[in-house]
């Protein structure tokens, strides 16, 4: 939900589109890696997925800190697990600037974008118990919404409404950067956004925009006649047994956590913006959790187990992004058969996604958004980590194509 630079769907691999509060987008890879050792006989061949062996962890291990060094990243932690192949979680750097704390796989973080795919499956509950249809227009659920008749919640899902995307508004970034710290309505974050006016025809075509869900969220709030905090967490949260994720309703972060360093600023310079009021990302970038449940949940969101499987198949339909290789669903993607999302906001970035044919599961999280020659962080250990182990399936680096919250 970046934003300036985009949320993380917008670019595939770094969607979210806004202040970099809450998204990412994909970014071309900037950092020179050697070619990956092609693999040996014995790398899977029935899934793509190298075995970890000693030697891949040493290459692991070299490609991560080269990453971490040449995007200076202050501190990351990198999970990948396969069955029969085994696992690799391990963390590098600090977590704490100031007192040089290392950084450790349970400490919590902000998770931008990734919130897109807890509110979107929030919404596809309310379809599976009949109280709502995807081909439902928004102007059902809300009112004032520009092309309210024909915008339907499938295509807020898709990210094909045409609704411009409120963290790329001007007086937006403006108002953000002068106090991080002040709260947003739901209700103000709309305003930015539909004083622009549609940019297009509803299904015309993909453009990654925060405020689709913004509105998805206050229509889980209608359906259910709960805030959605609760929703999410009674709905999703406790069905998926992920005890370490929440969706605040102000600035504090659930100890331990992760400091978070960004350089979008008023001033240019890099600052701690651990405590920065994530209100204004909201149902598209405001939630919390950490690297076991990331690793849970995008397996989960991948395999569809908390929908119907008709629903998770509609879910699972993607359509071009503009990233070779690259799909987006309703409120997912598919990325050179990687499933899942990506997700950036000032001070922080992850990446959690799932590849069905090897069972496996790559979840990457680092303390900064600050990207390097105009790329992603996560993006770029997304790719430099997928060389090595699943060269069949490399999430790609590409040119941002969605603003700073994704």
């Amino acid at each position: 939900m970046r934003l300036r630079r985009g949320c993380a769907a917008a670019a595939a691999v770094g969607v979210f589109a806004g202040p970099v509060l809450a998204g990412t987008a994909y970014g071309a890879a900037a950092i020179p890696l050697p070619p990956p050792s092609p693999p040996p006989a014995s790398a899977s061949a029935d899934t793509g997925f190298r075995p970890l062996t000693p030697a891949v962890v040493a290459q692991l291990d070299a490609a991560v800190r080269r990453v971490m060094r040449e995007a200076a990243v202050p501190g990351v932690t990198v999970g990948l697990w396969a069955p029969g192949k085994g696992s690799y979680v391990k963390s590098f750097g600090v977590a704490d600037k100031a007192t040089g704390a290392p950084m450790r796989v349970p400490l919590h973080v902000r998770i931008g974008s990734e919130t897109k795919t807890f509110t979107v499956t929030a919404l596809l509950r309310q379809v599976d118990r009949g109280r709502a249809a995807l081909d439902d227009p928004i102007g059902k659920y809300v009112t004032g919404v520009p092309n309210g008749d024909r915008i339907t919640l499938r295509q807020l899902a898709g990210m094909r409404s045409g609704l411009f995307n409120y963290s790329l508004d001007a007086d937006f970034d403006k108002r953000f950067l002068a106090d991080p710290n002040q709260p947003f309505s739901p209700r103000e974050l709309l305003d930015y956004s539909f004083r622009h006016g549609p940019q297009f025809e509803p299904g015309a075509r993909f453009d990654y925009s925060n405020t689709n869900l913004i509105l998805l969220g206050l229509v889980v709030e209608k359906l259910t006649g709960r805030p959605l905090h609760e929703v999410i967490a009674r709905d999703v949260l406790a069905p998926a047994g992920l005890r370490s994720t929440s969706f605040p309703t102000n600035a504090a972060l659930p100890a331990p956590y992760a400091h978070g360093y960004t350089d979008q600023t008023s001033s240019g310079r890099t600052e701690d913006a651990t405590g920065w009021n994530p209100s204004w990302a909201w149902a598209a970038g405001a939630m919390v959790s950490d690297l076991d449940d990331l690793r849970s949940w995008a397996r989960t969101l991948a395999t569809g187990t908390l929908l119907k499987p008709a629903t998770q198949a509609e879910r699972l339909k993607t359509t071009p992004m503009g990233v070779p290789g690259a799909g987006y669903g309703l409120g997912i993607f598919d990325v050179q058969g990687w499933i899942g999302h990506n997700g950036s906001i000032p001070g922080y970035q992850v990446l959690a996604v799932h590849l069905p044919q090897a069972g496996a599961t790559m979840v990457i999280v680092l303390n900064t958004d600050s990207g390097h020659d105009g790329q992603e962080p996560s993006t770029l250990f997304g790719q430099a980590v997928t060389e090595i182990v699943t060269p069949a399936h490399v999430y790609p680096g590409h040119k941002q194509l969605s603003p700073r919250t994704g």
